[in-house]
């Protein structure tokens, strides 16, 4: 039977928190190309086996991670329209205290005069719900051995838990069953064990939601079910307890007060700002635009540590994936094409492939009169990086330790579409 679970669990403890970028989405014509173009690649590929290696379903995913954000990292240097200077010229958005704000530039590049910079001022931030439960002796058992049952409501969905207590229970593991169950419903909401230095535990619930609706009271309940047990487990436990409410946030934009139930929110649909603090009266953070040879650098820095990201992934799987040096020959080839006016922009290629930034140099070359040769080398290193990295993500299967099993008759097969989906599920048969 194939094991998917180890899979996921890296995935979303890596790459869970990854925000969704809006290169994400593609047009039905996109999603139609990748469709012809993973049926072309698999229509000769060969019958193969995955290795039991314990990294394999890591390194795939590393490889479809990595490549994604090369895409979305060029997409996003793509879309000037005056020239090939204008590509590595898109906006970038700063914060005169990133203590209290930063901000990130979501415009299309046309609406960029019509909001050059703003201030804010952070009276509030946005909060979550908190519950908190009794301390209970780590050692001690204070329920019966028996079933137990809660509701949990929330503002659009009502869930009932169950839960056992065995005789070799502690409260201490009643607990943590408990903070296991709640994380592992997906119902918005984080529990974890708190400790004190009486050796005593309680159960800590909070709503990764922050802020609250008109009208709404709060963004989580807890009640007991309707047996004397539960109810008596639930006085025990204490979880029904809401300690702090949610709150929104609230600041003020250019001087006129605003909220938000978060503590990300755009403005003008140009600006995604993010507050992380509350700053003092009439002292605002203002947000504007860095210079056009600040933004050129920073984003040619976004390019190139895209770069760094695959290769950095091949060289931390030599040891354990062979075929990692295919990958490391694919992407570093990319750069090496383009070594000698990447060095004469203080761009370092290095021997193992990475690339090392001099900014001073590279803002100095983005800035003379000869840029339009820099800028066409980073147009050309881009564009060949975002399709080398499309190939890789199509299929980056071709990069792990596998068996052959056996060769396709050239010319005379079926069109077999799905092999990719030993990547997409991650089949991979642990007796393999």
């Amino acid at each position: 039977m194939a094991k998917i679970d180890s899979a996921y669990s890296y995935y979303l403890n890596t790459y869970g928190s990854s925000a969704v970028s809006r290169y994400d989405t593609h047009k039905k014509s996109e999603l139609r190309n990748t469709y012809n173009r993973i049926v072309k690649l698999n229509k000769e590929s060969p019958l193969y086996k995955i290795s039991s290696s314990g990294d394999v379903k890591k390194f795939a995913i590393d490889i479809k991670e990595n490549t994604r954000r090369i895409q979305n990292v060029a997409s996003s240097l793509s879309e000037g329209e005056d020239g090939l200077w204008s590509n590595f010229q898109k906006k970038i958005a700063v914060s005169s205290d990133e203590d209290l704000v930063t901000a990130e530039y979501v415009g299309n590049g046309n609406d960029a005069e019509n909001t050059d910079s703003f201030s804010i001022e952070v009276k509030q931030l946005a909060c979550p719900q908190v519950n908190y439960g009794n301390y209970l002796k780590n050692n001690a058992l204070d329920f019966a051995p028996g079933s137990y049952s809660f509701d949990l409501n929330t503002v659009s969905n009502s869930y009932e838990f169950q839960f056992n207590v065995n005789e070799d229970d502690t409260n201490r593991s009643v607990l943590a069953k408990l903070a296991k169950l709640i994380n592992g419903a997906g119902v918005g909401l984080n529990a974890k064990l708190v400790m004190d230095d009486r050796d005593m535990s309680a159960l800590k619930i909070e709503s990764v939601q922050t802020g609250l609706e008109e009208g709404s009271k709060a963004l989580f309940s807890i009640y007991p079910g309707t047996e004397n047990a539960s109810i008596q487990a639930m006085d025990t436990l204490g979880i029904d307890n809401t300690v702090s409410q949610a709150a929104n946030s609230s600041f003020l934009l250019n001087g006129k007060e605003h909220s938000s139930l978060s503590n990300t929110f755009t403005v003008n649909n140009t600006f995604e700002v993010t507050l992380h603090g509350v700053g003092n009266e009439n002292e605002p953070a203002v947000i504007g635009f860095k210079t056009n040879a600040d933004a050129i650098a920073d984003n040619v820095e976004k390019l190139v540590s895209s770069y760094n990201g695959i290769i950095e992934t091949a060289h931390n799987y030599s040891s354990t994936q062979p075929e990692s040096h295919k990958l490391y020959y694919d992407m570093s080839n990319v750069a090496y094409r383009f070594y000698n006016e990447f060095e004469s922009m203080g761009l370092d290629i290095a021997d193992d492939g990475i690339i090392h930034i001099d900014r001073d140099a590279l803002t100095d070359a983005v800035t003379e009169e000869d840029s339009p040769v820099y800028f066409s080398a980073l147009n050309r290193f881009k564009d060949t990086l975002k399709e080398k990295a499309s190939q890789a993500s199509l299929n980056p299967m071709a990069y792990v330790d596998k068996i052959v099993i056996a060769y396709k008759n050239p010319g005379h097969n079926f069109i077999a579409p799905y092999v990719t989906s030993i990547y997409s599920g991650m089949m991979l048969d642990q007796f393999c």
